[in-house]
């Protein structure tokens, strides 16, 4: 088994508290107000939002997922951290065994950076290509600015 990193940064004009606490602390409650085509539900099935945590994501009916579900590893609240392991989904993967990923945001001039690692541990004998894992990064990128975006126009929401 092999591990393939890939690592990201985003700049975003939200503060990085409010981000933080939509996409991680209140993500359960953000999500399917932003997105409730693309995401029906989000539940803690184990815990209530702290390490060792499980949170199950319930997709939409035109998604190309039913559901994941995701254990919380670490979280640095007054750093803005969370490292999080993909455990389970209904998408049957070939090459992956599981996925850890690690977001951090920072403060910036006028917003934040967030970095975004993900180690994706890949099967014996399976090869991970750049464009498998540029299709859900780009997913990720989308629901990291439609977040922004429902931020900005309330000011007030994770405030």
């Amino acid at each position: 088994m092999g591990i393939v990193t890939y690592s990201q940064e985003v700049t975003s004009v939200v503060a990085p508290l409010r981000i933080f606490k939509a996409l991680v602390l209140e993500s359960h409650n953000i999500l399917p107000m932003i997105i409730p085509e693309g995401i029906k539900s989000v539940e803690f099935i184990e815990g209530h939002g702290g390490v060792g945590s499980i949170k199950k994501t319930n997709y939409g009916e035109t998604a190309h997922i039913k559901y994941t579900k995701h254990k919380i590893d670490a979280l640095d609240v007054d750093n803005y951290y969370c490292k999080y392991t993909l455990v389970e989904s209904d998408i049957k993967f070939d090459k992956i065994d599981f996925i850890v990923e690690e977001v951090k945001f920072s403060a910036a001039d006028n917003g934040c950076v967030c970095k975004m690692t993900s180690e994706y541990h890949v099967k014996e004998g399976a090869e991970l290509k750049e464009e498998d894992i540029k299709k859900g990064k780009d997913k990720a990128m989308g629901l990291f600015k439609a977040v922004e975006e429902y931020l900005l126009v309330n000011p007030n929401v994770c405030a």
